[in-house]
């Protein structure tokens, strides 16, 4: 089985069983920007998690969570982001207003923001998941999962594999690591526990490698500080982004394939899961050119989870409109 598929399937399953909120391919690096990808992501729910998914269903921009706005009176936007650059303030605040977490105002030629409602405390425990269906393949999983621990952004960090796990694999990767082994039945699949992780520091400073050289290795200290925005940044993509991120492929070879509670990209000319994107179109020979399926994945993730794709929202007045006192 692919990594893609794998990963579909797991998401799948763990949508079923857990109350997290699940997402797929989210950066965790601190210092180097896109230097960690981590393959899937469980977001556990936080005491007013309720309260976030009446705000709007995207991603709120980090800058807007981290400037000094907040839902009582506006603040000229240049105040409001002092310290920013402002191409950034300006994408912070444009995109703020778009989703219906900051609405603006006019006063004398000049625009002020506010937000909303206050941003609430919506997420707890973060859970990173690698996924390895073939440990005989291990490719950078060990330095990977060196990373993960040592900077130690999630709480909690656990490889997922088809693979039968052996003393010599345990051995390979770091003892904080959990271990979850796939097992495949007639209604989808189950886990197996060998090994339960650890808790990990993330309210210590951690240690993000950058470059390897031979012999020695870049690293840069990250305080706990900048730990916990990039904390809230996955927890934000995650919430806005979910893991039902992949297409169908304009391909009358694909069909929907219903796996739990998820319709995903079955190839009969393949026999498997494709991922549109990497291995579908005119260069496949069982291409046939098609319409794509009508699939409404938002909608399926709306069903199946406590995520809703059209809140209510805590807008005020419509953003954007010059119709303020002067």
């Amino acid at each position: 089985m692919s990594e893609f598929a794998f990963e579909l399937e797991l998401c799948a399953h763990l949508e079923r069983r857990r109350e997290d909120v699940l997402a797929r391919q989210l950066g965790a690096s601190v210092a180097a920007s896109g230097g960690r990808i981590l393959d899937a992501v469980c977001v556990e729910p936080g005491p007013e998690f309720a309260e976030r998914t009446t705000i709007t269903a995207e991603t709120i921009p980090d800058g807007a969570i981290a400037a000094d706005v907040g839902p009582g009176r506006a603040r000229y936007w240049k105040d409001a982001f002092d310290g920013y650059h402002p191409d950034h303030a300006r994408r912070a605040i444009e995109q703020a207003c778009e989703i219906g977490f900051f609405e603006r105002e006019r006063h004398k030629g000049r625009e002020y923001v506010r937000q909303v409602t206050r941003y609430p405390d919506w997420y707890g425990r973060i859970v990173g998941i690698e996924n390895k269906p073939d440990l005989e393949r291990p490719g950078d999983l060990e330095s990977q999962l060196r990373t993960d621990v040592s900077l130690a952004v999630v709480d909690e960090v656990v490889l997922a594999t088809e693979s039968y796990v052996t003393r010599a694999h345990l051995n390979r990767i770091p003892d904080e690591v959990g271990v979850w082994r796939v097992h495949r039945t007639d209604d989808g699949i189950d886990l197996e526990v060998v090994r339960e992780p650890t808790s990990l520091a993330v309210d210590k400073p951690g240690i993000e490698p950058l470059e390897f050289h031979p012999g020695r290795t870049d690293v840069e200290v990250v305080s706990p500080e900048e730990k916990a925005g990039t904390r809230r940044r996955i927890a934000e993509r995650a919430y806005g982004k979910g893991w039902r991120t992949y297409g169908f492929p304009d391909c009358t070879a694909c069909n929907a394939q219903k796996t739990q509670n998820a319709t995903l990209p079955h190839c009969e000319w393949h026999d498997r899961i494709v991922d549109a994107n990497a291995e579908c179109g005119p260069s496949c020979p069982g291409y046939e050119s098609g319409p794509a399926l009508d699939v409404d994945l938002e909608a399926e993730r709306d069903r199946h989870t406590s995520w809703r794709s059209k809140p209510a929202g805590k807008r005020r007045r419509q953003s954007g409109l010059d119709r303020f006192g002067g």
